[in-house]
């Protein structure tokens, strides 16, 4: 019988206080900041969990190799109750969606489900892996927007993508290391990212045919560039230093900065929204999760 240690480390749940920053992100920017959103995000947890579990199934003879101290190479966890943990969570996502949204949030966590399937069993390990994995949080995103207008989190959803574009290309050199092309190419990617997270109007600016910056009085103006600057820091300095030295565990620290500065990013975007104090709310995740993946491996 697994642990709950065994089953923390299988669905790497310490990671997933990068998930909800997604769906609160999409609903500010689709003005649809309501009651429902903590469901959502509760929603687009166990849709991650499950999806970190089909991973590890997917990949387990390939672990066996390369990660023998993974859960189900080493025994811990057998393949087919990984396998049944992560279709549980994965229906459970999707039920959850479902009861707090109803058909607009299922006509979102549907493909979602499915991206993340997809991914896991078929699209790991080809070229079109980062894009198929970088459409899963943009559909993240979109969850999010469910309950209001979702085309106004379009912008959104693709600057998480972009985002998760990078960081899914740099984890495919995690165990042979990279060469620097590959983290010089993320770098510049992390440093547009960053850029589109503070472009643009605020969702209460479209609300009301405003400039950019007249309806976010003082401090709150600030706040957008304030967590992009810190999101790009942390992750862009990870990615130096895979430049400088592109060995495999420089490339697993940068992954690991991607994955636990994710939610300063999402801060970002929440701000951008209108929401200020909200969005340094979601940012706060970043240095707990940097905190917590030192205890388990977010990668």
């Amino acid at each position: 019988m697994p642990s709950l240690a065994d089953l923390v480390q299988l669905v790497r749940a310490p990671a997933a206080l990068s998930v909800p920053g997604d769906v609160v992100a999409g609903a500010a920017a689709a003005g649809a900041l309501d009651r429902r959103v903590p469901g959502l995000a509760g929603a687009s947890v166990l849709l991650y969990w499950g999806g970190m579990a089909a991973n590890d199934w997917a990949d387990r003879e390939l672990d066996a190799r390369e990660r023998p101290e993974r859960p189900i190479p080493s025994g811990r966890i057998s393949p087919g109750l990984a396998l049944g943990v992560s279709a549980g969570l994965t229906a459970a996502g999707v039920a959850l969606a479902g009861l707090t949204g109803g058909r607009r949030a299922l006509a979102a966590a549907v493909p979602l489900a499915g991206a993340i399937w997809a991914y896991d069993l078929v699209a790991k390990n080809t070229a079109a892996g980062p894009a198929v994995m970088a459409a899963c949080r943009g559909l993240d995103v979109l969850l999010g927007a469910s309950q209001g207008r979702p085309s106004r989190a379009v912008p959104a959803a693709l600057t998480v993508a972009a985002h998760t574009y990078t960081v899914t290309a740099l984890s495919r050199r995690e165990v042979s290391g990279a060469s620097r092309a590959l983290p010089a190419a993320t770098l510049a990617g992390t440093a547009a990212v960053a850029a589109a997270a503070v472009a643009g109007r605020t969702g209460r600016d479209l609300a009301a045919g405003a400039a950019p910056s007249s309806r976010v009085p003082g401090w709150r103006a600030l706040v957008p560039a304030a967590l992009a600057g810190w999101y790009g820091l942390q992750y862009g300095t990870a990615q130096a230093r895979v430049a400088a030295d592109p060995r495999a565990a420089r490339v697993r620290a940068a992954v690991g900065a991607g994955i636990t500065g994710l939610p300063a990013l999402q801060g970002a975007l929440v701000a951008r929204a209108g929401a200020a104090v909200l969005g340094v709310a979601v940012a706060a995740a970043a240095p707990l999760g940097r905190r917590l993946a030192r205890k388990v491996s977010p990668t």
